[in-house]
């Protein structure tokens, strides 16, 4: 059994539900999402109640502060695309800072892999996982897509990847398309690489210097973690806002 840091690319499957493998990865993104809706719910009972909690009131500074910054990049079309985009944030945000949480990455089990068995983390960040990231462009590509067409009709939105008046516009149209689907391997591999390889370098500073040396690269991957889902978020606004644009 190797003695240092274990560090995979690919998530490591803790059990299987029948013909079902469950990754470690996968269970970290369910309790996420559950802890994802529980908050949500809170926050609207909290809504409702003439005296507040103080979690409640940190929850609405964050929503509140976040809404008024989307307003100046949508603009009128806030109160439709705020779900959307501040959904994005908050899971992606819960999703990075939870794989930052002690035992997360370092809690082992053993399980039997080919050959003999293995210690592996019962959890892992889910951002770690090229799936989750992949799902999460995808979504944000057919979102980015189906508000292009809301918002100025089927007819406008596809004469801009399939406009043959003249060679110029169809070629152009041949490089629009590409454009919109490069947009889920950007997507997804900005938010992997960057989760990913903080963990790498956390794994490595705390198994080289194990007393409080990585604490300075803990608040760095805070930070960074908080950043990638606001770039996230930001930019699936922003192609939203392309895409409602008519072709010239």
């Amino acid at each position: 059994m190797s003695k240092g840091p274990h560090i995979s690319i690919r998530p490591e499957t803790i059990l299987s539900l029948g013909t079902f493998p469950v990754t470690n990865t996968y269970l970290t993104g369910i309790i996420v999402i559950t802890l994802f809706i529980i908050l949500a719910i809170y926050y609207n009972l909290q809504m409702s109640k003439e005296r507040k909690s103080g979690l409640f009131y940190l929850m609405h500074f964050a929503v509140k502060n976040l809404y008024s910054f989307f307003v100046t990049v949508v603009g009128e079309n806030i109160d439709i695309l705020f779900p959307l985009l501040g959904s994005l944030f908050f899971y992606i945000l819960l999703l990075n800072w939870f794989g930052l949480l002690p035992g997360v990455g370092s809690l082992l089990i053993r399980v039997k892999e080919a050959g003999g068995y293995a210690m592996v983390p019962l959890f892992r960040g889910s951002t770690t996982d090229l799936n989750t990231t992949l799902i999460l462009a995808i979504i944000a590509f057919l979102s980015i897509q189906y508000y292009g067409i809301k918002f100025i009709g089927p007819a406008e939105y596809f004469k801009k990847f399939f406009n043959f008046s003249n060679p110029i516009s169809a070629f152009t149209g041949i490089l629009e398309v590409v454009s919109e689907f490069s947009r889920i391997i950007s997507f997804s591999f900005r938010l992997f690489g960057n989760i990913f390889a903080g963990e790498v370098i956390l794994a490595i500073i705390a198994f080289l210097i194990p007393v409080l040396a990585s604490f300075p690269f803990l608040i760095l991957e805070i930070f960074v973690g908080f950043i990638q889902g606001f770039v996230f978020a930001m930019l699936t606004a922003v192609f939203i806002n392309l895409a409602a644009q008519k072709a010239h």
